[in-house]
């Protein structure tokens, strides 16, 4: 278990990625909140299987994988269907989060988040790292 755990966060285009391989190339554990938030709705899971129950099979692809984008389409058409998706994955993905904190071997993890602290998630971490870039580089990428 890693006695220290460090939260990375920035914007979308900011370099978080980037970051992360680094630490990764240093050893160090990385646990990644979207890499989770894939995760918990992989084929075969309780959550695929509560959102195709609740939104039916067009949120489903042929090989029965999230249809990421239709499922966009469905919730935010209604405040309900996100708060409800929200209810569903925020607590697996943080539960998964932790587990993976804890287990980590390397002497330090990075937890990376990219709504770290807007998710108000700063408790799960003992310091906080925000990766920022200028907007324009940003909006390149």
């Amino acid at each position: 278990m890693s006695k220290l755990i460090i939260g990375l966060t920035g914007g979308i285009g900011s370099g978080k990625s980037s970051v992360s391989e680094d630490f990764e190339k240093l050893g160090i554990t990385v646990v990644d909140a979207d890499i989770i938030a894939r995760d918990v709705v992989n084929v075969g899971t309780t959550a695929l299987a509560a959102i195709h129950a609740r939104f039916g099979d067009n949120v489903l692809l042929n090989n029965g994988q999230l249809n990421r984008e239709q499922l966009r389409t469905v919730v935010f058409s209604e405040k309900k269907h996100k708060q409800w998706l929200d209810n569903l994955l925020h607590p697996l993905i943080r539960t998964e989060m932790v587990q993976q904190t804890r287990a980590a071997s390397s002497c330090y993890c990075i937890l990376s988040v990219p709504l770290l602290i807007e998710n108000k998630l700063t408790g799960l971490v003992d310091k906080v790292v925000v990766v920022d870039v200028d907007e324009k580089l940003q909006l390149s990428r």
